[in-house]
């Protein structure tokens, strides 16, 4: 599994200088990182790409709406991305079935466009998707069996933690459909103000990463934190190379 960051942990630093931040990121040890917003960040990224040693394999944006997705799809390739991931779909929708069915429907449309272009998409969970049951199981995993091969899932894992999901035994039934993890710790909250530095919170993360092992990309990811963010990921990536 291979580091990487999502890049909306860092979304003030962008704000305000996009080149700054990933030079940051790069100083940390960091050879990958996860856009979010490709469409607005799409010609900083390039530019990135272009002066540091820094690959985005993996990318959010929304593409599940109302969207220009060959537009989408032409940013991910001059990004360099290879997993293509909406981060967030409406959370009433999880508790019906036929929207479930719906929206993996649209996945799967989404998916043999990407292919052709070399992208595979996917889809991000947060806790609703896995608090949600429809006839006794999680909506997540209704959702995964509607899919098409092709179609891959990025797990946060603090998010399905505290949605009730037993996280390795989710990972373990999902399999390569997995391709992507986030790793976060906190409290096991709803709060994203109470998230920590890897190993300093409450996730069971020596089974997680044990799970996560086939993973392609384990993604360091901050909601929200109270202290340095910076030093948040320098602490959650010693942690992780800790624990290899």
């Amino acid at each position: 599994m291979e580091i990487s960051v999502q890049m909306y942990s860092v979304r003030e630093s962008l704000a305000t200088d996009v080149q700054a931040t990933v030079a940051r990121l790069v100083d940390l040890g960091l050879a990958y990182a996860e856009p979010y917003h490709l469409l607005e960040y799409r010609d900083e990224l390039v530019r990135a790409r272009e002066q540091f040693p820094i690959a985005f394999p993996s990318a959010h944006q929304s593409f599940l709406g109302e969207v220009d997705f060959p537009a989408v799809l032409e940013a991910a390739q001059a990004v360099g991305v290879q997993y293509l991931v909406d981060p967030f779909w409406n959370p009433e929708d999880w508790t019906d079935a036929a929207k479930v069915q719906a929206l993996a429907e649209t996945l799967n449309q989404r998916a043999a466009a990407a292919a052709e272009a070399g992208i595979r998409v996917g889809y991000h969970n947060h806790h609703f998707e896995l608090a949600a049951q429809l006839d006794g199981r999680p909506a997540l995993e209704v959702f995964a069996e509607a899919l098409d091969p092709q179609v891959i899932l990025e797990i946060d894992t603090y998010w399905a933690t505290v949605g009730g999901a037993d996280v390795p035994a989710l990972l373990g039934r999902l399999g390569e459909r997995a391709a992507l993890v986030h790793l976060k710790d906190g409290d096991l909250s709803e709060d994203p103000a109470a998230q920590l530095p890897l190993g300093a919170g409450a996730m069971p993360l020596a089974e997680t990463l044990a799970a996560s092992r086939d993973v392609a990309y384990g993604v360091i990811e901050f909601d929200d934190y109270a202290g340095d963010m910076f030093e948040g990921i320098a602490a959650s990536i010693a942690h992780l190379r800790d624990a290899a």
